[in-house]
């Protein structure tokens, strides 16, 4: 049965959703208090609430400037953040608080903010986390499945990005082996952007707009040089605005367990090879050369499903 207010116009009880605003009175969308429009609250959807469930909404889902104080999950040096963009489900404090429940059951594991880039959806972002403790300690399944079963949807969206922070220490100890490895790691995404462009799954116009190239140039320090003296920003395929991180942008959102694994396995190599390999290899590494570093099951699965490895490709499902 419907809950019901008395309507502040005819004196009479009501179900809230039968009731809707007049002159300057409106009903918190929350818990159907009547307030007064200077005293509302109003969200990205214009929705009024009061201040007492305002308060409650953002301290559940938090604005896109917020950072908490972050808390380091695995050991080693080696942290990714990810920053998972779903929508067409709602800007639902409820919804959100389920997907925390679930996230957060063992540890703190995630936040949740808004994003103007969105319709109608959450950005889920988790604290800094090794690959391990991803995936196996990360509920990322259970995430996932309750995601997909309250209506959200990322790929298929056509508006969600999946970006995943590397923390700095995971290039070096010190500043000059940081600047050295990350010049390495913008080198072989440019080297590669065309395979890279099919593993991400979005459309060369999606990436002109949030996850634009920087270009090749002929040496690693060129490279490097070239990308800090861009004027794009932050809406790169490798952001290095950000004092402690360095953000992978290209890739596009999922609600698929498996891409997700394969995306943050594939991240972890693009380190690897930052962090290995000389100047020298890294201008003379072929695709190939690159596939016979992957031993992982997840990611193999992936790259067969883009036409991305040396063997038969294989039939994959949707992505959502």
């Amino acid at each position: 049965m419907s809950e019901t207010r008395i309507c502040a116009n005819c004196g009479e009880d009501h179900p809230i959703d039968e009731m809707f605003q007049v002159g300057n009175d409106w009903l918190c969308d929350d818990c159907g208090r009547i307030i007064h429009r200077d005293r509302a609250y109003w969200d990205n959807d214009d929705n009024a609430y009061c201040s007492s469930c305002w308060d409650e909404q953002c301290s559940v889902i938090h604005e896109y400037s917020y950072t908490p104080d972050l808390v380091f999950h695995g050991k080693g040096l080696r942290h990714f953040g990810v920053a998972l963009e779903i929508d067409n489900g709602g800007t639902d404090r409820y919804n959100a608080e389920k997907l925390l429940n679930i996230a957060n059951a063992d540890a703190e594991n995630l936040y949740i903010k808004t994003d103007g880039s969105l319709d109608d959806g959450l950005e889920l972002v988790t604290h800094p986390m090794t690959l391990t403790y991803h995936l196996n300690e990360m509920p990322w399944a259970e995430i996932l499945r309750k995601a997909q079963s309250m209506g959200y949807l990322s790929h298929a969206a056509g508006t969600c990005g999946l970006h995943v922070h590397i923390s700095r220490l995971a290039f070096g100890c010190t500043y000059e082996q940081q600047e050295a490895a990350i010049a390495r790691l913008l080198y072989f995404v440019e080297k590669f952007w065309a395979e890279l462009l099919r593993f991400c799954r979005r459309t060369q116009s999606q990436m002109n707009r949030w996850a634009a190239r920087y270009g090749i140039r002929l040496t690693l320090s060129e490279q490097m040089s070239h990308a800090k003296n861009s004027c794009a920003g932050r809406y790169t395929a490798v952001n290095l605005t950000n004092s402690d991180t360095v953000e992978i942008r290209i890739f596009r959102g999922t609600l698929k367990l498996n891409t997700l694994k394969a995306t943050l396995q594939m991240v972890n190599h693009l380190v690897e090879v930052a962090v290995a390999m000389s100047d020298t290899t890294v201008q003379e590494l072929s695709w190939f050369d690159f596939l016979d570093t992957v031993h992982e099951p997840e990611l193999i699965q992936y790259l067969k499903e883009r036409r991305l490895y040396v063997n038969e490709p294989v039939n994959a499902s949707e992505e959502e």
